[in-house]
């Protein structure tokens, strides 16, 4: 009886003995949008201060397409063992909102580990309107309501829900126009061709610099430290308009919760070392730190908030 028992031990510890620590291998780090934009430049910064405190590379891949969604199959689809993981915006938990064909579900079929950042808005017009202030831009839009309409980077994004927002609060019915991005719709508001956007600072603020586009407001309660000469929402006239475009990171369905402890920690330590704050300040974000059920938390209160949104809109799914 003891030789048996001694002879079944090895094959009772064999599970345990083949599963390799975490992380062993490369992680891939799927961001659904092409390169060069807010979520982008979040993404891999935050890719960046993960495989520094790992020990492993992490491996930025952009898998643009279907609205985020070609990505986002990509992760889902994965194997749940924390070595593929999705860096993208708030858009994504929006898509069963906006889109009429989703091919997953972004809260069941995806395990929060972090939020790593946030940043505000600016609202953008061409420089060369005589409007300089949202209440001026709403009595313009009041005598001519078929002159405006908003440029929209993507439907379910931060700009999207806060130009709906701008209408509720405005009492205007401004009509969206959706654009593949930030960067033709913007192009569009220097040319004249649309009258108005609300998109990340990241993206809008180098412009104003530059004159291409004119900022009328900031969507947060202060002014940003970085364009303190650009008013708030509030004090444009809008009282009430806050809204942040925010970024974090997403396993698969099923990721084991110690990987998700530990990804979120070294996530929360990377984004919170003063050089990447100071980066991050420079570029008017700022970082977030959340526990995973934290910002499962936070996911479910946004997305609630959006969906009344949408649906005060009635706004129909594309």
């Amino acid at each position: 009886m003891r030789r048996r028992a001694l002879l079944t031990l090895p094959l009772l510890a064999s599970p345990a003995l083949a599963q390799a620590p975490w992380p062993n291998r490369p992680i891939r780090a799927v961001i659904p949008y092409t390169p060069g934009g807010a979520t982008d430049a979040m993404s891999r910064l935050a890719a960046q201060k993960l495989s520094e405190r790992l020990g492993v590379p992490v491996v930025p891949e952009n898998r643009a397409g279907g609205s985020g969604t070609v990505g986002g199959v990509a992760v889902a689809q994965a194997a749940p063992d924390g070595h593929t993981i999705l860096l993208t915006a708030s858009v994504h938990v929006m898509g069963r909102q906006v889109l009429k064909s989703v091919p997953y579900d972004p809260a069941a079929d995806f395990t929060p580990i972090a939020r790593t950042g946030q940043g505000p808005l600016l609202l953008v017009t061409n420089p060369g309107r005589p409007e300089a202030s949202i209440q001026a831009v709403a009595e313009a839009a009041r005598r001519s309501p078929g002159a405006w309409s908003f440029g929209v980077s993507a439907l379910g994004a931060a700009g999207h829900l806060a130009s709906i927002e701008f209408n509720r609060l405005a009492g205007l019915d401004i009509p969206m126009v959706p654009y593949r991005g930030s960067a033709p719709a913007l192009a569009d508001i220097a040319a004249g061709n649309v009258q108005l956007m609300l998109d990340p600072i990241l993206a809008t603020l180098p412009l104003t610099r530059g004159g291409q586009v004119r900022a009328l407001a900031i969507t947060r309660a202060a002014r940003s430290p970085i364009a303190p000469e650009i008013p708030t929402a509030a004090e444009a006239g809008m009282p009430g308009l806050e809204f942040f475009s925010w970024y974090g990171v997403w396993g698969p369905k099923g990721v084991p919760t110690e990987v998700v402890a530990r990804m979120n920690a070294a996530l929360r330590e990377g984004m919170a070392e003063p050089s990447v704050v100071q980066r991050l300040t420079e570029l008017g974000f700022e970082p977030v730190q959340e526990s995973p059920a934290e910002f499962a938390a936070y996911i479910e209160t946004d997305l609630r908030r959006n969906t009344a949104l949408l649906r005060a809109a009635n706004f129909q799914p594309e």
